[in-house]
């Protein structure tokens, strides 16, 4: 009886301690930290059996003191003026005229270019500031020079020209004609800006769209500047080219005068450049020539005084000579129209410009090779492009047949000078090793 009865009482007895030794338990074994952390099963064991460990606290991040500077670079497009690009990049228009005017000790601001490189920079007194102080920028024509404008104090600014230490070596290249002078050169590894430049020093003899016949060649001459480690930093000057027209030779070589200009002269010491030139635009397309043809826009036959360069709207077109405004504004059909009088005998005429350069005004002496105006699609047009005109004695004639006035020969000393500098050139030309020999494919 007694057994059943104990028997009977265990569960009860079990249950009673458990109840009273529960709260203990529970008071001395709560988690730990490390059995509260998600992962996998086996990282909380790991964490659960390893010593304690005090965490580093890290440390906290240095307080911006002083000044903070931002840059801002800019992209310069065609027709760009530095005043205005200062501007809409937020300077005032008092200290952009200042910074400026500061540039002009080494740098002239008409010629900023769409590929040179600008950077403006300000800074403000803190993160949380708005307010942005304009101090200074730079403008890297290439990447051997460098201009920097910095604010001096009480809105003055200085600039500084920064050159890089560069070696100046000479490249030769030549190549056959199958098709274009364009391809060719291309082909032979002549630079975009070299090949610009034998085109111009050409331009007044030269009728690229038809003087260049197939199996005509060419042979050039020009500067390359490299840095201290090898990288290309810019091309320079052509010295020498030659332009072999059906087996005739039209050697220029570059040659500085005793008054310290440059030009390029044949062989026998005449100058390249004539009086005037026969395509006053660079990088431009003969679209149509002189003589009669279908109209495009009348659609019946008549007779086209002038030739026609087809180039994109806001080409730059250049003065052919030297000489004075004598027209400039709307013209008709030609739209907008310069004349410039060259001398008694000879006069240009421009159209369908899409504005004029602000300094090309009426009864303004220009020199040859000056930005008058900009290619466009005014007046009678079916498209952006020059209408060119050379005028003889009041008469149109076709500014690629017309025999141009000649340019300057050398005489005496300086005559004497060009055949000694002559002769090293064509002593340089012949000591390099050609880069690439270009055949271009028909």
């Amino acid at each position: 009886m007694l057994n059943s009865v104990f028997v009977g009482r265990v569960p009860l007895a079990i249950a009673v301690i458990a109840a009273s030794v529960l709260p203990i338990w529970l008071l001395d074994f709560r988690p730990s930290d490390a059995s509260l952390i998600e992962g996998p099963i086996e990282r909380v064991a790991a964490i659960e059996h390893s010593a304690p460990v005090e965490q580093a606290v890290p440390p906290a991040p240095p307080e911006i003191t002083g000044p903070i500077p931002i840059n801002r670079k800019i992209r310069i497009g065609r027709g760009d003026t530095l005043m205005g690009l200062m501007i809409e990049a937020g300077v005032e228009r008092v200290e952009a005229y200042n910074a400026i005017e500061a540039l002009r000790v080494h740098f002239d601001p008409r010629r900023l270019r769409p590929e040179h490189e600008i950077v403006v920079g300000f800074e403000k007194e803190n993160e949380a500031a708005e307010a942005e102080t304009f101090t200074g920028f730079t403008i890297r024509p290439d990447r051997a020079v460098e201009y920097a404008v910095r604010r001096t104090g009480d809105g003055k600014f200085s600039a500084d020209k920064l050159v890089r230490e560069v070696e100046r070596t000479l490249v030769r290249a030549e190549g056959v004609i199958r098709s274009s002078l364009y391809l060719s050169a291309v082909e032979a590894g002549v630079p975009a800006g070299v090949l610009q430049e034998l085109v111009r020093i050409y331009s007044w003899d030269v009728d690229f769209q038809r003087s260049i016949q197939p199996d005509d060649r060419f042979d050039v001459m020009y500067e390359r500047f490299l840095a201290r480690n090898g990288t290309h930093v810019r091309d320079g000057e052509i010295i020498y080219a030659n332009l072999v027209l059906q087996g005739d030779g039209n050697p220029l070589y570059r040659h500085t005068l005793a008054d310290k200009s440059v030009d390029y002269f044949d062989d026998k010491g005449k100058s390249a450049r004539k009086a005037l030139m026969r395509t006053p635009i660079n990088g431009a397309r003969l679209s149509s020539g002189y003589g009669v043809r279908r109209h495009p826009i009348l659609g019946f036959n008549k007779m086209h005084r002038g030739v026609d360069f087809a180039a994109p709207a806001g080409t730059p077109i250049y003065a052919a000579g030297d000489g004075t405004i004598v027209h400039r504004g709307r013209n008709g059909a030609y739209g907008n129209y310069i004349r410039i009088r060259h001398n008694s005998e000879y006069s240009t005429a421009y159209a369908h410009l899409s504005r004029f350069n602000r300094r090309a005004r009426n009864g303004q002496r220009v020199k040859q090779g000056q930005i008058i105006g900009y290619v466009g699609s005014t007046g009678r047009s079916t498209g952006p492009h020059l209408h060119y005109e050379i005028l003889r004695r009041g008469r149109q004639t076709n500014p690629m047949r017309v025999k141009m006035p000649s340019g300057k020969s050398l005489t005496g000393e300086e005559l004497a000078r060009f055949r000694t500098g002559r002769a090293r050139i064509e002593e340089e030309f012949a000591g390099l090793t050609i880069t690439r020999k270009a055949v271009s494919a028909d």
